[in-house]
C-alpha cells in the first residue's frame, strides 16, 4: 500500500518577549555575566566647523577689466564683459589659478566686428596667445 506524504505544519515565528528584570537576574546568574549594568560609550563632542579660509587676494597692479566668460580654444579667443574702457594696443593681463598671461591686445571683437576701442559693460571677444580658464580675471596694465 503506498505511504501517505504527511504535511508539514506551518511554523510560526517565535516573537520575543521582553524579559522581567528577576528572569534577567535568572539569566544571567545561569551564565555568569556581569550584574552591572552597560554604561553606553560617551560621544564626542561635535566639532564646530571652523570658517573656512579665504584664498590670499593678489594684488595685481592695473585695472580690472573683468572676468573671463569663456574660452574657445579653437580660435584662441576669450570672451568677457567689461567693466572698464579698453582699446587695441593696451597691455592687458590675465590672471587665474593657473594661468598668467601678459600680452599687448592685438584683436578685439564686438559680434564678430572687429572693434578698435570698448566701452564698459559691452561683451567682446579678444585674442589671447595662450590658453586661459573660465573665471580668470583680466587686468589692463
Amino acid at each position: 500500500m503506498p505511504k501517505k506524504i504527511k504535511k508539514k505544519a506551518s511554523v510560526k515565528k517565535a516573537v520575543k518577549k521582553p524579559r522581567s528584570a528577576a528572569k534577567k537576574k535568572k539569566a544571567v546568574k545561569k551564565t555568569g555575566a556581569s550584574t552591572k549594568p552597560r554604561v553606553a560609550p560617551q560621544k564626542s563632542k561635535p566639532r564646530t566647523a571652523a570658517a573656512p579660509k579665504a584664498p590670499p587676494v593678489e594684488v595685481v597692479e592695473g585695472t580690472l577689466l573683468g572676468k573671463v566668460e569663456d574660452f574657445y580654444s579653437h580660435v584662441q579667443v576669450m570672451a568677457l564683459i567689461l567693466k572698464s574702457d579698453v582699446a587695441v594696443g593696451d597691455t592687458i593681463r590675465v590672471k587665474g589659478h593657473t594661468t598668467d598671461i601678459v600680452q599687448k591686445l592685438d584683436s578685439m571683437q564686438i559680434n564678430h566686428a572687429a572693434v578698435t576701442a570698448a566701452r564698459a559693460g559691452e561683451s567682446v571677444g579678444i585674442k589671447i596667445n595662450e590658453r586661459c580658464r573660465k573665471g580668470d580675471r583680466v587686468y589692463k596694465i
